[in-house]
């Protein structure tokens, strides 16, 4: 039998049927099913039948995406695309089933022919693992890689990321880095090889917001369930809000910053960004220089010594003795901003001993103020710092890098910095 002929695998009573494709591991087999899911079978455990002969031409498709070469147009606009992992850039262990980051960047773009004749991409990976393993370091070394692309000409950044952390990475970005080009992260609820899959909408919509003028950090992802639009989500205001939907971000508290719609995107290639709308005011491109401090030769320095606590009924109190010596803590307490009235006096021990805490809510939405209950007076009599209507997640990375770069951390915890904290909260439309 060869790669692309039909076969039928019997293995322990159960029967598929199926093409057979190229393997990385020779005692697996790999066989594509109708469904367009993949499966893998050890060879050795299988009796296979072979229904028909080259039914599909796996080894040609191949060698031709293996050659493929994106030629350098100077019509088109420069595109960077970074790798750090992720489910967009994944591929499945037939050994054991799960999913895991294998892909560089260059293998994104063989992936998906689509972003052929949209722009000149130039590919590089930052790092290559699942989006759980994200650390402040990496943050730094992709904002240095992201200064470098920019420095080098690079007219947007595509940031490949997992989904479960990405609000996280775009949040910094957003501290670190002051851009004059879009930088647009995205990713992939579906690897490659499910038929429903959101990797290729995902990749194309994210480089035609990366054509377009806002120069802003931002994360796109499917707007919905179908496949028509995917929605700009600000990076320090998103939020992953489902675990598996190919529609789990979400913009909290407003919405979006726009939306590129899909059957527009997908028309004929051209230099202009295509299926692009923007429904809020946005940085325009060109108009901010690449960093506050040019003479920067690398990425502002991250406190990660910050914890993000979350309060809830029967908590011990002794777990604030984790947080001593720590420079930061946020802690994401009830409502408006509250915790057990016996904690108080811990917290405030904890800033007494220099440790600045910040106050965030677990609400979905709404803007903290400890000014209206005797807990919150009591808080802010104990030295907390307001954290407005910061997430949680966001006011942690926001933290990290205000202890490293400001002098005044609670003033500069109050101010809105790169869309983090809105002017008031209202209902929105």
């Amino acid at each position: 039998m060869n790669q692309g002929d039909r076969v039928r695998v019997d293995r322990d009573g159960t029967t598929h049927e199926g093409v057979l494709l190229p393997s990385a591991e020779p005692d697996h087999l790999v066989v594509k099913l109708d469904s367009g899911y993949n499966i893998g079978v050890e060879r050795d455990a299988a009796d296979v039948e072979v229904l028909e002969r080259d039914v599909y031409d796996v080894e040609s498709e191949s060698e031709e995406g293996a050659a493929s070469e994106v030629e350098f147009d100077d019509d088109l606009p420069t595109i960077a695309l970074i790798s750090t992992g992720g489910t967009i850039a994944s591929t499945v262990d037939y050994r054991t089933g799960a999913v895991t980051a294998q892909f560089d960047a260059e293998d994104v773009l063989r992936a998906v022919p689509d972003l052929a004749g949209r722009a000149n991409y130039r590919g590089r990976v930052v790092a290559n693992i699942l989006s759980e393993n994200m650390e402040p370091p990496i943050w730094q070394e992709l904002a240095d890689a992201v200064r470098e692309e920019i420095e080098a000409g690079a007219d947007g950044v595509v940031v490949m990321h997992g989904t479960d952390t990405m609000q996280y990475s775009a949040s910094a970005l957003s501290f670190i880095l002051d851009t004059p080009v879009p930088i647009v992260f995205t990713g992939s609820q579906r690897s490659a090889d499910r038929p429903s899959s959101d990797n290729v909408m995902n990749a194309v919509c994210s480089v035609e917001a990366a054509k377009a003028e806002a120069a802003e950090v931002m994360v796109c992802m499917h707007a919905s369930e179908s496949d028509d639009r995917c929605a700009l989500h600000r990076g320090t205001r998103v939020r992953k809000n489902h675990t598996s939907r190919r529609d789990a971000f979400e913009t909290v508290g407003a919405e979006p910053l726009g939306y590129v719609d899909y059957d527009e995107a997908s028309e004929e290639a051209a230099a202009e960004s295509r299926g692009v709308q923007f429904t809020k005011a946005y940085a325009e491109r060109g108009e901010t220089d690449l960093d506050s401090s040019p003479d920067l030769d690398s990425s502002p320095d991250l406190d990660s010594d910050v914890e993000l606590v979350k309060f809830t009924p029967g908590m011990d109190d002794t777990f604030f003795d984790l947080c001593e010596g720590k420079s930061g803590v946020i802690i994401e307490g009830t409502g408006l901003g509250h915790v057990h009235t016996d904690f108080i006096d811990r917290i405030e021990e904890l800033v007494e001993d220099g440790t600045t805490v910040v106050m965030t809510s677990q609400c979905l939405d709404g803007r903290v103020c400890d000014r209206v209950y005797d807990t919150g007076r009591d808080l802010l009599d104990a030295g907390v710092v307001e954290g407005e209507d910061m997430l949680p997640g966001t006011a942690k990375v926001k933290l990290m890098w205000a202890l490293a770069n400001t002098e005044s951390v609670a003033e500069t915890m109050r101010t809105p910095l790169a869309g983090e904290i809105t002017d008031r909260s209202v209902p929105w439309e």
